[in-house]
């Protein structure tokens, strides 16, 4: 047995010994009872017509909504993987955090106010706008999906990590009944109170998140003097004296690794399509510009702790120790939270955790089922015709049941992967397939419907075959197959820096190439004319 062995085995025996389970389980009770008592609240109020189900009646103030997107947005990935990212890996790690939050002002200067005027529901709303419905629709809707898929396994790998110190469990087995779990009240609470429930739980969950990370980050620097430098010193010492954490290079050797990454969470953000959808939640664009700079400062706080929260845990349970920890490098914060404060921190930070898991699932599951729902059901199956809206609300709920199964199958098999590094393949697929046909969309008469076709078929199936034969899939001892199975032929961890080129290739060449489509220029005029002054939601997108 190696000692990096045996430092784990100390660590789940000394969870085991110091936490108790019951005190955990009770705050993340209290946690559930209190926000399902909220959205049955909230339900009363009406979720039955599609405007309700997916877009909250469109009542909510920039404010909220801001606060909202904070929740939606600061994932498990934004607390558990960066903050052991950071702690692992030093500088590497906090390239999460720059690229998701600079990604926002990607968001806000290109798409957030024009997709609030144009869109009614969902991303597709505006990119079939002025082209053909049916196959604009369709290929929308699979990327959707298949952002929604990937993003969804990293939250539900981040439960089961997060459980193996909550409870102590290291087996899978306990780790899939916890996944299965976060599944089911998914489930529940999307069923009942729609997105006007969804967007509470994400608000109370955003308020409780930046809350406790403050509180540990004050924590840290008062354990350090306040000095940032002083916790820097601290961090390299306990990682052996390597002051590699604190330049480029420690986790990501190639440089062009670097590159490829930064491309794709600073660009992902604006294809997110559960991001995007929150934009039609508030009555005008003036409230969509409004949420989006809330958000920037809400976020840009939040990462501005992981720095701190992640070296902190660098430096007072060390790297080595983390990486062996039940939950490995997604355990730091939760760890952390016990060194600093015991077992109430850590029943604390771990249902915040959870709360964080349970309101960005719930999110994708109704972006999902919008996505099929609003698109693929009702305006390509149906051909926008002779669905009522209580008939696509129906399907809309049958689809959240179909996401959560999956999602659960999908996060036991996705156990044990950084669930950042996880949420960084979503972005690479957001800003290979969504991002160029939304930017085309918005900014270029000339831009057709094969363009748009190939754009997201094409990005997306080159982001897929290069994820496949990465080597985070194959090839060495943290890809998901391990290094017993290698097929790795495409050398770098994130496909951004080739695949997003592509998609934008692929978008300029579908248009240009002859024979040319001609396309409907009324329609390409109105949606101009839409996406400036914004006449509103209500009948912004064609039926």
């Amino acid at each position: 047995m190696t000692d990096i062995q045996r430092a784990g085995e100390q660590i789940l025996a000394a969870t085991v010994q110091n936490n108790n389970p019951v005190l955990n389980i009770g705050i993340f009770a209290a946690f559930v009872a209190i926000t399902m008592f909220i959205v049955i609240r909230v339900s009363r109020q009406g979720t039955k017509s599609a405007d309700d189900f997916y877009a909250g009646g469109r009542g909510f103030s920039g404010t909220q909504n801001g606060t909202a997107i904070a929740g939606d947005y600061l994932s498990a990935a934004s607390f558990l993987g960066i903050v052991g990212a950071i702690a692992v890996s030093g500088y590497d790690g906090f390239l999460y955090s720059v690229g998701f939050l600079v990604a926002w002002l990607v968001a806000l200067l290109l798409v957030a106010e024009l997709l609030r005027n144009t869109g009614k529901f969902t991303m597709a709303d505006v990119l079939s706008f002025r082209l053909r419905q049916r196959p604009v629709r369709m290929a929308a809707a699979i990327s959707t999906l298949a952002v929604t898929f990937f993003y969804l396994l990293a939250q539900m790998a981040g439960a089961g990590g997060l459980v193996s110190l909550l409870l102590g469990i290291s087996d899978k087995v306990g780790q899939s009944i916890v996944i299965a779990v976060v599944g089911v009240l998914m489930i529940v609470y999307v069923l009942i109170g729609g997105m006007k429930g969804t967007t509470w739980v994400q608000i109370i969950k955003a308020v409780l998140l930046i809350a406790g990370a403050f509180a540990m980050t004050l924590w840290v620097l008062a354990l350090n003097g306040f000095s940032l430098n002083t916790l820097l010193d601290n961090a390299v010492a306990a990682a052996g004296g390597d002051e590699g954490i604190l330049a480029p290079g420690q986790k990501y050797k190639n440089p062009l690794d670097f590159i490829s990454l930064g491309a794709a969470l600073v660009l992902g953000t604006a294809g997110l399509p559960h991001v995007l959808m929150r934009f039609y939640t508030v009555p005008t664009a003036k409230e969509a510009r409004k949420s989006v700079v809330w958000a920037i400062w809400l976020i840009g706080l939040f990462y501005i702790f992981t720095l701190v929260l992640g070296y902190g845990a660098g430096y007072l349970i060390g790297p080595d120790t983390i990486k062996s920890s039940p939950g490995g490098v997604n355990s730091a914060a939760p760890l952390l939270a016990l060194q600093l404060g015991g077992p109430l921190l850590l029943g604390f930070i771990s249902a915040v955790a959870f709360a964080t898991i349970l309101a960005v699932v719930a999110g994708l599951a109704i972006t999902a089922a919008a996505s099929f729902a609003h698109d693929i059901y009702a305006n390509v199956i149906k051909k926008g015709q002779d669905v009522s809206p209580d008939t696509e609300v129906r399907i809309g709920r049958n689809t959240v049941i179909v996401i959560g199964v999956l999602a659960i199958v999908g996060g036991i098999g996705a156990q044990g992967q950084n669930v950042a590094f996880l949420v960084a393949l979503a972005f690479a697929v957001a800003a290979s397939a969504n991002l160029p046909t939304i930017v085309y969309s918005l900014f270029w008469k000339g831009f057709t419907t094969r363009g748009a076709v190939w754009s997201m078929y094409g990005g997306l199936v080159i982001t897929l075959v290069l994820i496949v034969f990465s080597p985070v899939v194959s090839g060495s001892a943290t890809a998901m197959l391990g290094d017993g199975v290698d097929f790795a032929i495409f050398p770098l961890e994130n496909p951004g820096i080739i695949s997003i080129p592509a998609g934008f290739l692929l978008g300029w060449l579908g248009s240009v190439i002859p024979p040319g489509q001609t396309e409907s220029r009324r329609l390409e005029a109105e949606m101009y004319v839409r996406s400036l002054p914004g006449p509103g939601a209500v009948g912004a997108a064609r039926h």
